[in-house]
């Protein structure tokens, strides 16, 4: 358990959007950002041979637990605690002066993600697009067996404009949506493969999923906080990507489309600030009845059947950060936390 504090909301730290942050701003995250990827992995070598940084330490981390992290009831205060982790070691390891870094407000650029200060490729931005390079429509949940298929968009090759363009992604794949991603030399997806940055931002998803509709629907219409939690990651056979899906597959390509490695791309933790965001929007619609609501199983869509999540079980990052309750991670002025969403 946590040593818990007084955190109120003159004390808290307040989340803003992106769009409207300074340029000082904006550069200090990347700064830091930029500082995680450089700094060497802590990660023992046997446990992931292919980690060569502190950023890689988090993506192996999400690798190793993504059966157990999607699709369970675990889903939402595992990624709070995951996002709010790795930010915590942007400030602790590389002194960024933020206490969380800016969420990704999909809404705002839904017909027109490129024009987002997040991926217009500017010295300010998360980096834009990747390069045109042909690729095939890409199937969710699978290309296999698609319940939804995503036309080709303007990108699907290497990043080639602002901060991250020569951004090396060394884990992964294991869920490849793109064509022709290197095969990782261990079946996990955990050994060293070295190679670029992909995206093909992709206004199809973004217009059709991440409206700002979308988010309000998904809020007011779904007070169980299971309906919640599962629509805001997909109902496939209907044809509803969910706001979770729908930014990812917004920034696609590798490995930011492959549901293992998408913290390999930079932009993932602005989505999931976003995520956690909405989260803590519907929270606060019955603060007495959700904030502490919890519901699923601990296994990937209950396969194989598993028990029910409860506010006890742990939550394990590895050599990012301590082994915590689910219960401390549900409030975001509790526990280890005290922020706010403005």
């Amino acid at each position: 358990m946590f040593q818990s504090w007084t955190c109120t909301a003159s004390c808290a730290t307040n989340l803003e959007i992106r769009s409207t942050l300074s340029t000082s701003d904006k550069k200090d995250y990347i700064s830091a950002v930029q500082c995680i990827q450089s700094k060497p992995s802590i990660t023992p070598h046997k446990l992931a041979p292919g980690v060569r940084s502190r950023y890689d330490d988090f993506v192996a981390t999400h690798i190793n637990q993504t059966m157990t992290i999607h699709g369970t009831g675990n889903f939402l205060a595992w990624h709070r605690y995951f996002t709010w982790a790795y930010e915590k070691a942007l400030r602790d390891e590389c002194g960024y002066r933020g206490y969380q870094p800016q969420y990704w407000a999909w809404g705002k650029y839904a017909f027109d993600p490129l024009s987002s200060p997040i991926f217009d490729g500017s010295n300010t931005s998360m980096s834009g697009n990747g390069a045109y390079q042909k690729h095939t429509p890409i199937g969710v949940p699978s290309s296999i067996n698609p319940d939804i298929t995503i036309p080709p968009a303007a990108g699907g090759g290497c990043v080639d404009s602002g901060p991250f363009k020569d951004f090396v992604v060394n884990l992964g794949p294991v869920a490849a949506v793109m064509d022709d991603v290197p095969t990782n030399p261990q079946t996990d997806g955990l050994g060293y493969n070295p190679r670029c940055l992909r995206r093909d931002i992709n206004e199809w998803v973004s217009s059709s999923f991440t409206k700002d509709s979308d988010t309000a629907s998904l809020i007011l219409e779904n007070p169980d906080f299971y309906w919640f939690s599962t629509l805001m990651q997909g109902n496939f056979s209907a044809g509803i990507m969910g706001v979770h899906t729908g930014g990812h597959m917004t920034i696609n390509g590798d490995p930011g489309g492959d549901l293992f490695v998408s913290p390999g791309d930079p932009a993932f933790y602005l989505h999931h600030s976003m995520i956690d965001r909405v989260w803590w929007i519907w929270q606060n619609q019955d603060i007495a009845k959700r904030t502490y609501a919890i519901s699923g199983t601990i296994t990937l869509d209950d396969l194989p059947p598993s028990r029910n999540t409860t506010l006890n079980d742990t939550m394990d990052l590895g050599v990012n950060a301590e082994t915590m309750t689910l219960h401390d991670a549900m409030s975001t002025i509790a526990g280890p936390f005290c922020y706010i969403y403005v």
